[in-house]
């Protein structure tokens, strides 16, 4: 199992990072040691002081599949869900500084918490809203109609390089409003008003 992660594929979250819009699409991976589902308790890592939460659209794939066109892209995954990239926000600063590649910031134990899967077919995906709120008041607000990249541009160029397998999630990157996490705050995510994801931080 492959965790597929998109960077920059929104613009307001691009611009609130001070970031440049980047010319093709960003992509990175995460061992599967970083998945960590929801139900189950989350604690901070002690190796960073500046962790940040950052929601996206999660797929599931669910057959196996090479050089997939854009236009069959979509028939490869049947449920989403929500999930959240940890970032170390620190530790990544100083790799940048350098030159040198981020996965201590992004791919450490249990980076990738996900909520529960529902499936894909009473959704819109090309105009889908997500949110994620932190104790109880809303921290970030999503509408993939916002995205750069598709959710069948992602899966077709991802397969140009990687074979997609069943069981392979990707992250498809995450909107404005991302911010630290700190002991114990509650996070809650929606898609269309339907409740994936909840958990608290220890």
């Amino acid at each position: 199992m492959k965790i597929f992660c998109i960077g920059r594929n929104y613009v307001d979250h691009i611009h609130e990072l001070k970031n440049e819009v980047p010319e093709s699409m960003v992509i990175f991976l995460k061992p599967e040691t970083a998945l960590h589902h929801h139900t189950i308790p989350w604690t901070l890592p002690d190796f960073s002081n500046d962790l940040h939460y950052e929601c996206e659209i999660v797929l599931k794939i669910d057959k196996k599949g090479k050089n997939i066109l854009e236009a069959e892209a979509e028939s490869f995954f049947k449920e989403i869900s929500l999930g959240i990239d940890f970032t170390a926000r620190d530790i990544q600063a100083q790799l940048k500084e350098k030159g040198l590649p981020w996965e201590k910031a992004k791919a450490f134990d249990h980076s990738a918490i996900v909520g529960d899967f529902i499936d894909k077919s009473s959704f819109n995906l090309a105009d889908l809203n997500f949110t994620l709120t932190k104790n109880n008041l809303l921290a970030q607000n999503g509408f993939t109609k916002k995205m750069i990249h598709s959710f069948s541009g992602i899966i077709s160029e991802l397969s140009r390089y990687f074979t997609l397998e069943f069981g392979d999630l990707i992250f498809t990157g995450t909107p404005a409003g991302v911010a630290a996490v700190k002991q114990g705050d509650l996070y809650q995510g929606c898609i269309e008003g339907v409740k994936v994801l909840e958990f608290k931080v220890s």
